[in-house]
């Protein structure tokens, strides 16, 4: 686990840190995966660098032997971002409805027109919407960095597989402490 540098034009992109999400039961408590979250967008925005914050507000369709979805009506602020991280003035909010955060939104537009390189991805849930975020980065030619202590997942098991074996392959890992200290 070992970040080695964050390029001069990085953005943070947070992955569905929402009202309806975070009460979710998973392997690490959200309450920590917000904090960390929020401490790594202060400190971008401080910098003046992109903060990308992602919600998602459906799923994609098609069939799938997972869980039934519930068929009822999500609460009315199911989808809205956890207010410790924003929006603030100048942050991208993707509003996403498949798993990544790149496709059918208008994210690899908004990091080109601002001249990033690379992303920082944290959020809920890490074999999900982190990982298909963080693959879809790698693809579209971004270098990635995720903040392993700043994910979390549902699942222990598809966590640390994510952690441990894709996050590795699609670029580099560390802790939220680390990438701060890289910040600067």
């Amino acid at each position: 686990m070992t970040a080695t540098t964050l390029d001069p034009k990085t953005a943070l992109v947070v992955v569905d840190l929402q009202k309806g999400i975070v009460t979710s039961d998973t392997v690490h408590p959200t309450a920590d995966i917000v904090t960390r979250s929020a401490s790594l967008a202060d400190a971008f925005r401080a910098k003046g660098l992109p903060v990308v914050l992602v919600h998602v507000v459906g799923g994609a369709p098609g069939r799938n032997e997972g869980p039934a979805q519930s068929g009822g009506q999500l609460p009315a602020d199911w989808a809205d971002l956890v207010p410790e991280l924003g929006p603030r003035e100048g942050d991208i909010v993707v509003t996403k409805r498949t798993w990544g955060a790149f496709h059918g939104t208008d994210l690899d537009l908004q990091l080109r027109r601002r001249g990033v390189t690379q992303v920082v991805v944290t959020g809920v849930a890490t074999s999900i919407g982190v990982e298909s975020t963080a693959r879809a980065a790698h693809e579209h030619g971004y270098h990635v960095t995720v903040a392993t202590d700043a994910v979390t997942d549902m699942d222990a098991d598809a966590h640390r597989n994510s952690v441990e074996r894709i996050f590795p392959r699609l670029g580099e890992t560390d802790t939220t402490e680390a990438i701060l200290k890289l910040l600067g």
